[in-house]
C-alpha cells in the first residue's frame, strides 16, 4: 500500500543540495517519490509500506549522519507542525483527522507575487510574514518559490533572466567580432590581411579577456555553485572549457610555451554559449508564462458598495462579506456569491470552459474571471490566497517545481555525462600528446570535448516538458499536485468513480416519466412543477429543477397544502391536482393506467422514487425521481473504454440503485452499499489483483480512498480535504476530464522520452567527433563549432517540447 509521510532533513540540507537530498532518499528501496522543501527543512516521501517502513527510511537517513538530532520542540514551528501529523495520509485514518491535517498544510500562493498585490509592505518598510495565514496562524508549507529563495544552488540559472543572457550575449558578440577579424588563423583561412596599428597584436588577448571575465562570469559562478554542492554539471564543463582556453592562451601569449593561442576560439565560445542560454531561458519562461498570466488576471482595484455609496479600493483591502459591484467587461476581483443581477461570465482562463457561464442570484463567481454584459453585485467569500485562482497558481507552481521519476533519471544521467565528459576530455588530451600532436592541437581537442558534451539539452529535456504539460493541463482545468500522478496515469488499467457528485449531479432530477393518453409530456411537467414549487422537499425541488432545465415556465399555484404522509395538493389554472407516492394512490383510491403502472414498477426495480400526478382520482403521469446522471458521464466512460481501461463505481447506495446507474453508463464493476470507511479497502481489493488503479471522488469520505489509490483524482468542486488528498485536481466537475488526464500523461511521457533520446543520443556521435576520431580524414571541429552543435541540440530539445502545446486534450 502506498503511503505518504513527512520527515525532517535539516542536516542533509546543510551538507548537500536539494537535488542531492532528493536523490539519496529516493534511492531507498520502496521509495516511490520524494520532494524536499528547503524552507521547511522537511521531505515529503511517498513509499510502499509493504516494501519499506517509515522507520527504515529514517534509519537510513540517520545512518548517513544527516538526520537532525535536535529535539522536536526545538524545531522551527513549521517543521514541528509537520512532525505532528506525519503519516496522516494512511487510508485507515478517520476523515476528521484527515481534514484537520490538510487544513494545517496551507500553502502561501504564488498570487502573492503579483505586482499590484505582493507583500503590501508595512509602514516600517518590512514585508509581512508570508508564513502567516489570514487567521494569524503559521502555515506548515511555504510558497513553492520560497524554496528557491532560500536555496538556489540546484538551479544553474540562479538569479539569471533571459534579458541578462541577452545583454551579455550582444555585448560579448560586439567585442568578439574584432577578435575574430584580427585573429591570425582566421586571416590565413580566409586569405586577408587585417589593418595593423600600434598595439593590434594585443587586441585579441585584451578583448578576449574582457569577454571571458564579462560574458563568462555567469558560467564561472554557476560552476562554483555546482562544485560547492558536489554536483558538477553543465556549468562546470563550460567553465572548464573556457578557463583552460583562457589560461592556455595567456601562457602562449606571454611566450612561456611555443604554440598558437586560442583567443578567437575562447571569445566565440563564450558568445555562442550565452546565445544558447538566452534561447533556453526564453523557452523556459514561455513555458511557465501561464503562471505569470494568471497573476495578471486579477484587477488592481475593486468597487466596494458601502452604506454611503461606492468606493474604489485596492483588492488587498477586501474582506469576506464585502459587497462589490462588477460592471460589464470587468474582472471579478475576488471569489464571491451573486447577490443581485444577471450576467454571463467567461471562466475559460480558470476552468477551461469555452462558453460563458450564466450567473444569477446565489451563483458562485471566481476571482479573475471576466464579467459579460450584465452588472453584478457580489458578496466576497474569498480573497488573496483563499481564492480559487490562488489555489490553481499554487498547484501549478508546485507541480512545475516537483520532480518526477523521469526528472531524477535525467538528473542522474546528466551527472554521469558530466563525469564521462571530463574523463573523455582528459583522455583525449593524453591520447593526442602520446600520438605526438602539437600541444595547442591537443588542448583544442580537449576544450571541444568539454564544450560539446555539456549535458545542457539533457538538463532541459524533462523540466521543459514538465512546465509545458503542467500549464497545458491547467488551461484545460487539470491541475497537477503531484508530478508522479501525471507520470503514472499512462499506465492505468482501472478507474474507480465515486457515484454521487461525480458520475451523478448529487441532486434529484426526473430521470424517466410516463404520461396518460391525451396529455402532452411538457404540459404534465409544467403542472407538476407548479404544484411542487412551494415545497422544500428535495424530490420536489428536483421536479421543479427538471422543468427549469427544459425551459418550461413554472406556473403559480393556488391553495398549496401538504397532505401528511401522502404528498401535496394545489390548484393550477383553476384545476386541483395532487402529487405523491404509493401512499397517495392508496388513500385516494386512484385509478392508474397500465402504462403508468409499468413505469412505476420499473422505477421501483431501479431503486428510484415514483411520484404521481393525480387529478380527480386518476393518475395523469408518473415520474421516476433519482440522483441524475451527468450527461458528460456517458461520454467519459465510453472514452475510457476506448483506451482499454476498466471502469468501476463505488457508492453507498442500495444495490438496485447502483446497478441501474451502472447499466445505463456501461460500468464494468459495481461496489454498492459501501460504508465510507470501506472505500479504501475496495481500492486495495483491486490493487491486490495487480491493477493500476485511479480513484475519482469529491467528498471528505473519499479522501482515504484517494490517498490509497495509485493515482487519486479529486473533483475540484468537492471538499477541500479531497482536493488535498488527490494527485490531480479537476477544476470542473466533469468526468470527461479523466480521459483527458490519461491523454496528457501519455503525450507527456512520449515527449519526455523523445527529448531524452535527442539529448543523450547526440553525445554518442558528438564526443568522438570532438575528440578528433575523423582527424585522419581532415574532419575537425573547433570549440566554437562544438558550442554551436551543443546549443543546436538544446534548441532542438526546446522546440520538440514546445510542440506539446499543440496537443488537443
Amino acid at each position: 500500500m502506498m503511503k505518504t509521510s513527512v520527515i525532517k532533513v535539516d542536516d542533509m540540507l546543510s551538507v548537500w543540495s536539494l537535488d542531492e537530498v532528493e536523490r539519496r532518499i529516493g534511492e531507498v528501496p520502496g521509495v516511490e517519490s520524494v520532494t524536499v522543501n528547503f524552507a521547511a527543512k522537511n521531505a515529503t516521501v511517498r513509499y510502499d509500506e509493504t516494501r519499506v517502513a517509515l522507520s527504515d527510511i529514517k534509519s537510513t537517513v540517520h545512518e548517513l549522519g544527516l538526520q537532525s538530532n535536535r529535539p522536536a520542540e526545538d524545531a522551527p514551528p513549521e517543521v514541528a507542525a509537520t512532525k505532528d501529523h506525519e503519516d496522516h495520509l494512511d487510508d485507515s485514518e478517520p476523515a476528521a483527522a484527515l481534514l484537520s491535517a490538510t487544513q494545517k498544510s496551507g500553502v502561501e500562493t504564488p498570487a502573492a507575487t503579483h505586482d499590484a498585490h505582493a507583500g503590501h509592505e508595512k509602514h516600517d518598510g518590512t514585508v509581512p510574514d508570508a508564513s502567516k495565514s489570514s487567521s494569524g496562524s503559521q502555515t506548515d508549507t511555504p510558497e513553492p518559490s520560497s524554496d528557491h529563495a532560500g536555496h538556489n544552488s540546484h538551479d544553474k540559472h540562479q538569479g539569471h533572466s533571459p534579458e541578462k543572457f541577452r545583454d551579455r550575449f550582444w555585448l560579448s558578440l560586439a567585442v568578439t567580432v574584432p577578435v575574430v577579424i584580427w585573429s591570425a588563423p582566421i586571416q590565413d583561412l580566409l586569405g586577408y590581411q587585417a589593418p595593423a596599428f600600434p598595439g593590434s597584436d594585443w587586441m585579441a588577448p585584451v578583448l578576449s579577456t574582457v569577454v571571458f571575465l564579462y560574458g563568462g562570469l555567469v558560467f564561472l559562478q554557476g560552476a562554483w555553485r555546482e562544485l560547492r554542492d558536489r554536483l558538477p554539471g553543465m556549468m562546470t564543463l563550460i567553465s572548464l572549457a573556457i578557463t583552460v582556453a583562457f589560461i592556455f592562451s595567456w601562457v602562449v601569449q606571454l611566450g612561456l610555451i611555443d604554440s598558437m593561442p586560442l583567443w578567437w576560439e575562447l571569445a566565440t565560445l563564450v558568445a555562442i554559449m550565452l546565445l544558447g542560454h538566452w534561447i533556453e531561458m526564453r523557452s523556459i519562461n514561455q513555458a511557465q508564462g501561464a503562471l505569470k498570466e494568471l497573476a495578471k488576471l486579477l484587477p488592481d482595484t475593486a468597487t466596494r458598495i458601502t452604506d454611503t455609496g461606492e468606493e474604489t479600493v485596492d483588492i488587498s483591502a477586501l474582506r469576506n462579506g464585502d459587497l462589490l459591484l462588477v460592471r460589464p467587461g470587468e474582472s471579478v476581483p475576488a471569489d464571491g456569491v451573486v447577490r443581485k443581477g444577471m450576467s454571463a461570465i467567461d471562466e475559460a482562463m480558470i476552468t477551461g470552459e469555452s462558453r460563458p457561464v450564466k450567473k444569477g442570484e446565489g451563483d458562485e463567481v471566481i476571482a479573475a474571471t471576466i464579467n459579460g454584459e450584465g452588472s453584478l453585485r457580489i458578496e466576497v467569500t474569498g480573497t488573496g490566497d483563499k481564492t480559487k485562482l490562488s489555489g490553481i497558481m499554487r498547484l501549478v507552481a508546485d507541480a512545475q517545481t516537483s520532480k518526477s521519476r523521469s526528472q531524477h533519471l535525467a538528473d542522474r544521467a546528466a551527472r554521469m555525462l558530466t563525469v564521462a565528459a571530463i574523463g573523455a576530455a582528459v583522455l583525449t588530451f593524453v591520447a593526442w600528446q602520446l600520438l605526438g600532436a602539437e600541444l595547442d592541437f591537443a588542448v583544442v581537442r580537449m576544450v571541444t570535448v568539454l564544450v560539446i558534451a555539456c549535458p545542457h539539452a539533457l538538463g532541459l529535456a524533462v523540466p521543459l516538458v514538465v512546465a509545458i504539460s503542467t500549464t497545458l493541463g491547467a488551461r484545460n482545468g487539470l491541475l497537477v499536485r503531484d508530478r508522479r500522478g501525471l507520470e503514472e496515469a499512462r499506465n492505468l488499467d482501472t478507474v474507480i468513480f465515486d457515484k454521487t457528485g461525480t458520475l451523478t449531479l448529487g441532486e434529484f432530477r426526473i430521470v424517466a416519466s410516463s404520461v396518460a393518453e391525451g396529455l402532452q409530456e411538457d404540459e404534465a411537467l409544467r403542472i407538476a412543477s407548479g404544484i411542487e414549487a412551494e415545497s422544500q422537499h428535495p424530490i420536489a425541488r428536483g421536479i421543479v429543477k427538471t422543468a427549469e432545465d427544459k425551459g418550461i415556465a413554472v406556473p403559480s399555484a393556488d391553495g398549496f397544502r401538504a397532505i401528511t404522509g401522502k404528498g401535496v395538493a394545489a390548484t393550477i389554472d383553476g384545476v386541483e391536482y395532487h402529487m405523491g407516492g404509493p401512499a397517495l394512490l392508496k388513500a385516494e383510491n386512484v385509478d392508474v393506467p397500465p402504462a403508468l403502472q409499468a413505469a412505476s414498477e420499473a422505477a421501483a426495480g431501479n431503486g428510484q422514487a415514483a411520484i404521481y400526478l393525480v387529478q380527480a382520482g386518476k393518475a395523469l403521469a408518473v415520474y421516476a425521481v433519482a440522483d441524475a446522471i451527468r450527461e458528460e458521464s456517458r461520454e467519459a466512460i465510453a472514452a475510457l473504454h476506448e483506451r482499454g481501461i476498466e471502469v468501476a463505481m463505488l457508492t453507498g447506495d442500495a444495490q438496485a440503485v447502483a446497478d441501474a446507474v451502472a447499466k445505463e453508463l456501461g460500468i464494468d464493476t459495481v461496489f454498492a452499499e459501501v460504508l465510507p470507511d470501506d472505500k479504501a479497502s475496495k481500492v486495495r481489493e483491486l490493487q491486490a489483483q495487480g491493477k493500476k488503479v485511479a480513484m475519482i471522488g469529491d467528498g471528505v469520505n473519499d479522501a482515504p480512498a484517494l490517498a490509497t489509490a495509485d493515482i487519486g483524482i479529486a473533483i475540484g468542486a468537492g471538499a477541500d480535504v479531497a482536493v488535498e488528498a488527490g494527485h490531480i485536481v479537476l477544476v470542473r466537475s466533469d468526468p470527461r476530464d479523466i480521459p483527458r488526464i490519461i491523454t496528457l500523461s501519455r503525450v507527456t511521457y512520449r515527449k519526455m522520452k523523445q527529448n531524452l533520446w535527442l539529448a543523450a543520443g547526440y553525445n554518442i556521435f558528438a564526443i568522438p567527433l570532438a575528440a578528433g576520431v575523423l582527424a585522419p580524414w581532415g574532419i575537425l571541429l573547433t570549440p566554437a563549432v562544438g558550442a554551436i552543435l551543443m546549443s543546436a541540440s538544446t534548441v532542438v530539445v526546446a522546440i520538440n517540447a514546445q510542440l506539446l502545446k499543440r496537443v488537443k486534450l
